[in-house]
């Protein structure tokens, strides 16, 4: 018997953290919810990822998801942003852990290739095929898209046991 299983995407932003859940239901994905943690950048450090924080372990006690999948932070040419992005990761990847729900980690690259079918996709063309294989997801922001992405990518990647129902 296969089960419905209920997946929270996250990608973390010190500004801007999209979120999309998403439900499974043997190959088919059906859309849910998506939106945008927002936090004001003048704020201290720690309050915007206390706020990040309590967002996510809301969203995860509101739609009750059995996997969550959260986008790992990629190292650029500026060390000192990804280490506050980690940060923000960090908040989000421990609001979930608090609430139960096990945490999938996946690369950029990763997500692309298991949204397009190419790891090197750019943000309109992983836009494009989250609304192709979302379609009642309607109108979502960048961060959304790339939440509910890396929502998809967690389903494509969930053990075989959960997707079996011993969730």
């Amino acid at each position: 018997m296969t089960a419905t299983i209920r997946i929270l995407g996250i990608d973390p932003g010190l500004r801007h953290t999209g979120w999309g859940v998403i439900e499974q239901t043997g190959a088919r994905l059906a859309h849910i919810a998506h939106g945008v943690i927002s936090v004001e950048p003048g704020l201290a450090m720690s309050e915007r990822l206390g706020g990040i924080f309590e967002a996510v372990g809301e969203l995860a006690r509101h739609y009750g998801p059995h996997a969550s999948g959260v986008e790992e932070t990629l190292v650029n040419a500026n060390p000192r942003s990804a280490l506050k992005l980690g940060q923000a990761r960090g908040a989000a990847m421990a609001a979930l852990s608090m609430a139960g729900v096990p945490v999938a980690e996946f690369a950029p690259r990763k997500i692309k290739l298991a949204i397009v079918g190419t790891g090197t996709a750019d943000k309109d063309q992983v836009a494009f095929m989250v609304k192709r294989l979302l379609p009642r997801a309607g109108e979502m922001t960048s961060d959304s898209a790339d939440a509910l992405a890396c929502a998809i990518c967690t389903a494509h990647h969930l053990p075989l046991d959960l997707k079996r129902g011993a969730a």
